[in-house]
């Protein structure tokens, strides 16, 4: 029996050249946003017309997970 993941972790950073992206882990989901306002609510649509019709479990997951979010930084090095 396949133990299911209650939750899709993203991955926040900032774009290249300006913005920020977002990549889930999970499933194969990339956005990006001006904002990171922008980009979380870019990432909700994403994730939820991804699942929309789907059967989470063919990805995995649980009925209803939760979307977990990691912003990522680059260290300031002197």
């Amino acid at each position: 029996m396949m133990l299911l993941k209650p939750k899709i972790t993203a991955k926040i950073r900032q774009g290249n050249e300006s913005g920020y992206v977002a990549e889930c882990i999970e499933i194969a989901i990339v956005t990006q946003g001006n904002t990171l306002d922008e980009v979380v609510n870019h990432l909700k649509e994403a994730v939820s017309l991804h699942l929309e019709g789907e059967d989470p479990k063919e990805f995995g997951l649980v009925e209803k997970p939760i979307l977990s979010i990691v912003y990522e930084l680059e260290p300031e090095y002197a």
